[in-house]
């Protein structure tokens, strides 16, 4: 069978992040509540930060690595995203331009609200395996930013996003897929996948979002269920409880995550509550490492639960993870790779932790100031000078890799930089 996944990997959890526990005593919210998130920090997207700058920050440290020839057998390019700007531009036009890629790919945008990320990891997988083009790689990139908007004279705890506030992260995962996959190996064919159509979660507008708590909880429980009993079809001799060393979820929340484990042992596994919370511990809390500290970014948060998981856990010798990805909507899916220890060091080695440890620590004045005084591009806007004033703020030293940030629109053409 011919070996297909992801070569090389990375991690943009932003260039600021706010402590969780901070703005939940600040928006007067019901603290044992919000311990159920399991959150510690997200990430807060600066005025100068969009999808295409997590995109090209996640993905150039990958691409600073390769030789000339191959960067030039990328021949696909993959934005996956819910937050594109324009209704016909794809955003993989963007960041073509800013990571130098060839010509000679094809580029295009995903949308399908966050299984998008897992889309674009399939598709990719497959052109490989076709073998059209023999030694082509794929770049896929899931990218995406959550922005609220405090709007003066309300009861920030009775707003409609208050719980949602605390996990709404930004950034990005860059992945390179190719027939060598040195970080992680799928299991080709092994899949399960589940869909249908409800209104759990939407963005109504492009910079909106709306939908039912409750139904979005149910979906993805029943999604997670059926998604693995379909993998379970496929898969000969396939058991939740022992085929898999570690799990990694698409995360809104770890709470969410923890629910979803406990009802898959109950059911799928029939195990009770003791063993449960050490199967919980030992092969899912890994993948929540990053998760807690940037929060849900959408298509991208399942592979920031496998980058967790990778450099979290034990990998002395080569182990299977079992992967669930569910996007709103709704499509899910369940599937499987193998991890060596040759690439969870090639994965730590991407410095994803000291990164997230180097992030600008806002304030919440500093927080509440850039909400109030809607400090970002709107979807739709034809002119602006984008604000700069995080930028010194947020430099991590020489010797750090460049980042790119939002400069400027002019006449709905947006303007980047890369900066020292």
């Amino acid at each position: 069978m011919s070996r297909v996944g992801i070569e090389a990997m990375n991690v943009f959890g932003g260039s600021a992040v706010l402590d969780v526990m901070q703005l939940a005593k600040h928006r007067e919210l019901d603290l044992p509540r919000l311990n159920n998130l399991l959150m510690k920090e997200k990430t807060v997207a600066l005025p100068f930060e969009d999808p295409v700058t997590f995109g090209a920050n996640a993905a150039r440290p990958i691409l600073d690595r390769m030789s000339a020839a191959e960067k030039d057998s990328i021949e696909l390019l993959i934005t996956c995203t819910e937050s594109g700007f324009d209704f016909s531009k794809s955003a993989s036009t963007y960041l073509h331009d800013q990571l130098g890629l060839s010509r000679n790919c094809r580029m295009f945008e995903l949308k399908q609200a966050c299984y998008a990320g897992t889309a674009g990891l399939q598709m990719a997988c497959n052109l490989i395996l076709s073998g059209t083009s023999p030694g082509a790689k794929a770049l896929v990139i899931a990218t995406d930013i959550s922005r609220y908007i405090l709007q003066d004279g309300d009861d920030a705890a009775a707003q409609d996003w208050a719980y949602a506030e605390p996990s709404g992260g930004a950034g990005a995962v860059a992945m390179l897929i190719s027939d060598t996959p040195h970080v992680f190996q799928l299991d080709v064919g092994a899949s399960g996948y589940y869909g249908y159509e409800v209104m759990d979660t939407c963005r109504p507008a492009p910079d909106s979002e709306a939908g039912d708590v409750d139904l979005s909880l149910m979906s993805y429980l029943d999604c997670c269920e059926k998604a693995y009993l379909a993998y379970e079809g496929k898969v000969e001799g396939a058991d939740y409880r022992d085929s898999f060393q570690y799990l990694a979820f698409h995360t809104p929340f770890g709470g969410m995550v923890k629910g979803a484990h406990r009802t898959m042992m109950r059911k799928v596994a029939k195990a009770k509550g003791a063993e449960i919370a050490e199967d919980f511990e030992r092969r899912v809390v890994p993948g929540l490492t990053y998760c807690r500290r940037v929060g849900n970014i959408m298509g991208a948060t399942v592979f920031l639960s496998l980058a967790g998981t990778v450099c979290n856990g034990r990998f002395d010798t080569p182990q299977r993870l079992g992967l669930f990805s569910y996007g709103s909507g709704c499509c899910s899916e369940f599937y499987s790779g193998v991890v060596t220890p040759d690439g969870a060091a090639r994965l730590r080695d991407m410095g994803i932790e000291e990164h997230l440890d180097t992030r600008y620590q806002l304030s919440l004045g500093e927080y509440d100031a850039l909400l109030r005084e809607s400090e970002f591009v709107r979807v739709g806007t034809r002119d602006t000078v984008v604000n700069q004033e995080y930028v010194p703020r947020t430099r991590r030293g020489t010797g750090s890799a460049p980042r790119l940030v939002l400069k400027a629109i002019k006449e709905f053409h947006r303007e980047y930089a890369w900066i020292d």
